[in-house]
């Protein structure tokens, strides 16, 4: 557990200094293209690190017994984190750009008219499904750790590109909404899921990952694979 401790605060406390306060003196240095790959280094080995030493933890009791309705909220809530996850990677302003020009900020369209942050909500939803269906101590740092990475990243985000996109990045936030579907419930914006794409992206990858499930976990089936085999 301390090993998974210090790899989950590495994992963050990395992430967040080399995105914001140690960003602009290395890609000073290095340059965008290396400082990517640094980053991705960095993310990779700290990330691996903690898959390591979680699944170096003994079996623990769970917290709670989940039950079926509780494994097919978690799936749906896994379905919507794949749409989201996909729409995020079709025309995302804060996606990093080697180049380092600043993106055309365009009217909000597919999953950014639910959030602007769609990859790190995908990842939140994530952290609160299988913290839901597999509650143990070991289980609860991992998720509260990418929980806190996706939530508080996102937050990071929006505050690095005001300063560093001063004229669009404004324009961008007073058109899309931190909170999925708070536009949706404030009447700005009609209900959506996403366009077509985000939603059968993301149902396949849904799909695909859910099968995973059980090859890799050695033991639990998820998504819709727990009920037809």
């Amino acid at each position: 557990m301390e090993s998974l401790i210090a790899a989950c605060v590495a994992f963050v406390g990395l992430h967040f200094l080399l995105s914001h306060p140690l960003r602009k003196p290395i890609t000073g240095a290095i340059g965008e293209g290396p400082f990517l790959g640094l980053y991705s280094l960095v993310a990779l080995l700290t990330f691996g690190w903690m898959v390591v030493a979680f699944r170096a933890i003994p079996p623990e009791p769970l917290w709670w017994d989940v039950g079926d309705i509780g494994w097919a909220i978690a799936s749906a809530a896994m379905l919507v984190a794949s749409i989201f996850f996909v729409g995020s990677l079709i025309g995302n302003p804060a996606l990093p750009n080697p180049s380092g020009a600043a993106p055309t900020i365009r009217e909000p369209h597919g999953v950014f008219r639910i959030t602007r942050h769609p990859m790190m909500w995908g990842f939140a939803l994530w952290a609160l499904a299988h913290f839901a269906v597999f509650p143990t101590d070991a289980n609860a740092v991992l998720t509260a750790t990418i929980l806190i990475l996706a939530l508080v990243g996102a937050a990071l985000q929006d505050r690095k590109k005001m300063a560093l996109q001063p004229l669009a990045w404004p324009d961008w936030q007073a058109r899309t909404s931190f909170v999925p579907f708070a536009a949706q419930v404030a009447g700005n914006k009609p209900w959506t899921l996403g366009n077509a794409t985000a939603i059968l992206g993301g149902t396949i990858l849904w799909l695909a990952a859910s099968w995973a499930h059980t090859p890799l976990s050695g033991t639990m089936a998820a998504g819709i694979w727990r009920w037809i085999g």
